[in-house]
């Protein structure tokens, strides 16, 4: 029995392979692992017989590892983590093309043993699980309600495009309630308005007149009958009580992901920074996990791509680039919140004014502005307190 081995694996959703190597990268194990839990119970024995202390590491971390973690994490083994990403780069240093599971185990392993930079995994909290699986559910369930409203779009044109043009199917739910129920101009001129006002305003709509008016308006001006009108019209019924039905899984996620938020610690610290809601924050916390883990306002920053990194070549000097490599989710929770304190913080869009003014485009400016916002948001959380328009009083 070796002190130390490295334990590499190629995670899978129905295997994962195993590889450890010695102090010398010798390989001592390679094996294939169900991702069963007696399995991995018992590839963890296995390679405890062969070394009394080892270092394990993974290439993944999301649902198809979360079996493979949590046994590693129960029998108190130490876990890092090494990206896919940096897999495939490292592996063009090895001898070989091909591209098999045991030969990225290995690759994972070795990694392992010669980095000494690799991030350490430790056990999630079960709030922070649930949220990333409520915030990413939400966000299906969002891109499933676009490409279903474009879909009735679409099928709204075979209708009548003129009234295509006049729904705002995407932002207000009383087009959609109307076309769920009248969806041919002649059934709306039919109805008139005063019967689709009162309609709408049972359903709880608001503006109901406006667009009884506005629908009825759209109706007249197309007395033709298209081609498939009777097929489009039912699907365009179909297609309004799917994007009802959305609607309202959305807001039961909504209500889900704010009970299990505001259950959270650092909950009112973050929604008393401008910009930020229980949504955004919801999805901030999925994306960093464990805040204390966040050594820096520089590190957080980084994590978020906002940190450009620099891009020089010989006498070329002093250029910046984004990195490559950041957390896409944490980067547009920080975006979207900048985004929302320059309509609702004076400072913030002041901020914003003035990155334009000097020259940087709308975009950079905003990416500027979640910049700064990452330095305040960091203080917040390393001190636990909230946000305060005016900066607290230092006294001796």
């Amino acid at each position: 029995m070796i002190e130390s081995g490295w334990a590499g694996v190629d995670v899978g959703k129905e295997h994962h392979w195993v590889t450890l190597l010695d102090g010398d990268g010798a390989v001592l194990l390679s094996r294939k692992v169900a991702n069963d839990e007696r399995e991995i119970v018992q590839i963890i024995a296995d390679c405890a017989a062969a070394a009394r202390a080892v270092q394990w590491a993974v290439d993944l971390t999301t649902v198809e590892a979360a079996l493979l973690l949590s046994v590693l994490w129960a029998n108190e083994q130490p876990v890092r983590y090494l990206s896919g990403r940096s897999v495939n780069h490292a592996a063009r240093a090895y001898r070989g093309e091909g591209k098999t599971d045991a030969r990225d185990a290995r690759v994972i392993a070795d990694q392992s043993r010669m980095r000494r930079d690799l991030p350490v995994l430790r056990p999630g909290d079960d709030l922070i699980a649930e949220l990333r699986m409520l915030t990413g559910r939400r966000t299906d369930l969002v891109a499933d309600r676009t490409r279903t409203i474009n879909r009735l779009r679409q099928q709204l044109t075979a209708v009548c495009p003129a009234l295509e043009r006049a729904a705002d199917i995407a932002n207000h739910r009383g087009w959609v309630i109307l076309l769920a129920r009248y969806q041919r101009p002649k059934a709306i001129r039919r109805a008139g308005v005063d019967r689709l006002t009162t309609m709408l305003t049972g359903a709880g709509v608001r503006n109901a007149a406006r667009i009884a008016e506005a629908a009825v308006t759209a109706a007249r001006t197309q007395t033709v009958r298209l081609p498939g009108e009777d097929v489009a019209a039912e699907l365009v019924a179909v297609l309004a009580k799917e994007v009802m039905d959305l609607d309202t899984r959305i807001k039961q996620a909504d209500t889900a992901i704010e009970e299990r938020f505001r259950r959270h610690r650092l909950a009112d610290v973050i929604v008393s920074m401008p910009g930020f809601g229980f949504r955004l924050g919801a999805e901030l916390l999925a994306a960093i996990g464990d805040p204390d883990l966040i050594g820096s306002a520089d590190h957080l920053a980084a994590y978020a791509g906002l940190a450009p990194v620099a891009n020089d070549s010989g006498k070329r000097t002093g250029r910046l680039h984004t990195p490559s490599r950041y957390n896409r989710r944490l980067r547009r929770t920080m975006y979207m919140s900048a985004l929302t304190s320059m309509r609702c913080h004076p400072e913030s869009r002041a901020y914003y004014d003035r990155k334009r003014t000097e020259g940087k485009r709308p975009i950079q400016a905003v990416i500027c502005l979640a910049r700064r916002r990452t330095n305040v948001l960091w203080a917040l959380i390393r001190d636990n307190r909230t946000w305060q328009d005016e900066p607290p009083t230092i006294t001796a």
